[in-house]
């Protein structure tokens, strides 16, 4: 396992700003892939929705939520979330 010690002060500062702004960068991603599920079909579609489920899962969405929303399998409804966040930011 890794410590800081082992880390430049740069690659110090990086680490840490990525974890600052891990939210962001979820959220982000969540954004594209609601973009990549309107236009995804079949077996990419089903992948996207995997990769979604896991950006919801560390945004820390209730997991019954998650469950209802990959039900669905409607992006709106995927969209209408990631504007949730955005109004919180």
């Amino acid at each position: 396992m890794s410590t800081s010690k082992n880390y430049s002060k740069h690659q110090q500062k990086i680490i840490k700003s990525y974890y600052d702004n891990r939210g962001a960068i979820s959220l982000q991603r969540l954004s594209e892939l609601v973009t990549d599920l309107y236009l995804a079909e079949g077996k990419a579609r089903e992948t996207k929705w995997k990769q979604a489920v896991g950006a919801l899962e560390k945004m820390g969405v209730p997991k019954k939520r998650i469950d209802h929303l990959r039900k669905q399998d409607n992006p709106t409804l995927l969209a209408k979330l990631v504007e949730e966040f955005m109004a919180k930011e």
